[in-house]
């Protein structure tokens, strides 16, 4: 039977999870949607709505839901209503988020009190900041779960959830990364005018409970960068309280041997991950992704604490120079036997698997606390 799958996305990072999943839902001759809002409609970040609208056989409906400077309950409250109107008007059969973002709990809530099956991808995780709690309390209103680990699996069941709702599929976004990008690391050095071909990966984004200090945190691990002698691509930060103290820091970072770029398409920041000499910084994708290509990475602050254990990440603070600089001395270009602790490359199969069965759709959404 033909379902109505109403995908949210709201930044860069939660569309390369999400992708996979609609794709093969769409595959399977499900009716797709992707409902665009956040980071995506705004140009400091690079515009990424357009890499939602590449997708082929899919509907795109966008809400701009923030305006520069907005605090994040602000924020949640016009996703609530925006994303509830539309949802009025074109209630779906199953409404996929993602994730710890504030849009994703905006959906959640919409779908738990407009009694709309709701999934939740890669609940059960920890990270130790406020994003753990609004993913904890996504996987508290939404129906069912799709987790990237046996790990995740149980503390979705301590949260009270049924163990017939959660189902391990891995981390979507491993499945592009299992493949061929689609383009050469020359097309990607091209594309985004990358002057060296020796670079290591940075990414640092805001921690909203570290707002006070996240600017002097970006200047004593760029400084250390900076101070290794090493050239590096850097993704600009994500948009959430506290960017704009490391912008400043990104605005001082001598241009010849750093590269800052907005965003990349997701096809190219896989080649170029597959081709780094290290990934340093709190991005999700040094504990995730970069483990799984075999990618040497140094997990600075606070935000992954927790979140992976492969033995190809290294964590240090901001502050811990001698950390950063040995790091950079003693595994740059070194690559560690690829980790698979998230998956292996198939969550996309496992998705579409568990839609295929009745029961996915006949179970109630009536939720009852499971001891």
């Amino acid at each position: 039977m033909t379902r109505h799958l109403l995908f949210l996305t709201g930044t860069r990072a939660d569309f390369g999870k999400l992708e996979p999943l609609a794709v093969a839902a769409r595959d399977a001759g499900h009716r797709v949607t992707f409902f665009v809002t956040g980071m995506h409609l705004l140009d400091r970040y690079g515009l990424t709505v357009n890499e939602v609208r590449r997708v082929d056989g899919v509907t795109v409906h966008e809400f701009l839901n923030q305006r520069p400077g907005d605090p994040q309950d602000v924020i949640l409250a016009k996703t609530v209503m925006g994303f509830s109107d539309y949802v009025t008007e074109n209630r779906p059969d199953l409404i996929v988020i993602h994730g710890d973002r504030i849009e994703a709990l905006a959906a959640s809530l919409v779908a738990a009190t407009n009694y709309i099956r709701s999934a939740h991808v890669e609940g059960g995780e920890v990270s130790g900041t406020i994003d753990e709690m609004f993913r904890h309390c996504n996987s508290k209103l939404c129906a069912s779960h799709f987790v990237s680990s046996d790990a995740a699996a149980r503390r979705v069941m301590a949260l009270g959830e049924p163990e017939e709702t959660i189902h391990v599929i891995g981390s979507p976004e491993l499945d592009f990364h299992s493949r061929p990008s689609g383009v050469t690391l020359d097309e990607v050095r091209a594309r985004y005018a990358i002057p060296f071909p020796d670079y290591g990966i940075a990414v640092f984004h805001p921690v909203t409970s570290e707002q006070d200090t996240i600017g002097a945190q970006a200047a004593d691990m760029f400084g250390a960068l900076e101070a290794s002698g090493r050239s590096f691509v850097v993704i600009a930060p994500n948009n959430d309280p506290g960017s704009e103290a490391i912008f400043a820091v990104l605005d001082r970072l001598p241009k010849d041997r750093f590269r800052v770029l907005p965003s990349m398409r997701f096809a190219h920041f896989s080649e170029l991950m597959k081709n780094a000499a290290c990934m340093v910084g709190n991005s999700s994708a040094g504990v995730r992704e970069a483990p799984f290509l075999g990618l040497p990475s140094l997990d600075v602050g606070s935000r992954q604490t927790n979140r992976a254990a492969a033995p190809s990440v290294v964590s240090c603070a901001a502050g811990d120079r001698a950390t950063i600089l040995d790091f950079l001395a003693t595994r740059w270009g070194k690559r560690a036997e690829p980790h698979q602790g998230f998956g292996q490359g198939s969550a996309a199969d496992r998705f579409v698997a568990v839609l295929a069965r009745p029961e996915f759709w006949q179970r109630s959404l009536q939720k009852a606390f499971r001891d």
